[in-house]
């Protein structure tokens, strides 16, 4: 009879736990999972005119690329840091970037100075095989749903990006609002070179399926409730 109940008392803690957990994913406090953690050291603007990319954190290492201040538009151009050097005193010196384009997961680094930097909370997790998104701000999960990702031989790309651009689309197949990523497609045809877009749909019986050019969509409620809440800058990670 001890053991009995001391098994039922097991169960119940058990099962309490469980319920807790439960509870807490409902209201959007689930810890984290390392897949949907990230760790970069912030995202923002450049400040200076153009600032070369080095592909080692010293001016005599060979220039990779140069970004400007500015995007086409007048639009102001966004980056994402994904790591830091120091100077002697404890002050940045050298960032290393996302560098937009092809091959995907290019970075590089620039000058500490040419950057206006603030901390990232926020971010998009796309689980690739689930076709299933995760936002969350911090350690809360605030949104998560399905999507529709790229189909075979145009497979949306593996890796750490980063928002770029947003706007409200003319063109039907991108839904009710888009986000342009820092992510490149394998096909080279689609708009932009083969950007990478997150945007909404008006086909959502297409989500949960592998049918688009590599662009991640989203049921039109889920984009158009990111879309007031998506800063540009904000980290976009595709894992598989």
């Amino acid at each position: 009879m001890p053991r009995i109940v001391a098994a039922v008392a097991a169960l119940v803690v058990l099962l309490a736990a469980a319920f807790a957990v439960a509870s807490r994913a409902e209201a959007g406090q689930a810890a984290p999972s390392p897949a949907s953690s990230i760790d970069v050291v912030g995202s923002g603007t450049i400040v200076w005119n153009q600032v070369a990319v080095r592909a080692e954190p010293n001016e005599a290492s060979p220039r990779i690329a140069v970004l400007t201040e500015f995007r086409p538009g007048f639009h102001p151009r966004y980056v994402l840091a994904l790591d830091v050097v120091r100077d002697e005193a404890g002050e940045p010196a050298w960032y290393r970037i996302s560098i937009p384009g092809r091959p995907n997961g290019k970075t590089g680094w620039v000058r500490a100075a040419a950057l206006d930097l603030q901390p990232v909370q926020k971010r998009l997790i796309v689980y690739r095989g689930a076709r299933r998104f995760e936002f969350w701000d911090g350690k809360t999960l605030v949104r998560s749903g399905k999507v529709a990702v790229g189909k075979p031989g145009a497979e949306t790309p593996l890796g750490l990006f980063y928002v770029m651009s947003r706007f409200k689309p003319t063109a039907e197949i991108l839904g009710a609002y888009a986000f342009e990523t820092s992510a490149y497609s394998k096909l080279t045809d689609w708009p932009g070179g083969g950007v990478v877009g997150v945007h909404g749909t008006y086909w959502p019986w297409l989500l949960g399926r592998n049918v688009s050019h590599g662009c991640v969509r989203l049921h039109n409620r889920d984009i158009l409730f990111l879309r007031s809440r998506v800063p540009l800058g904000m980290p976009i990670k595709i894992v598989r």
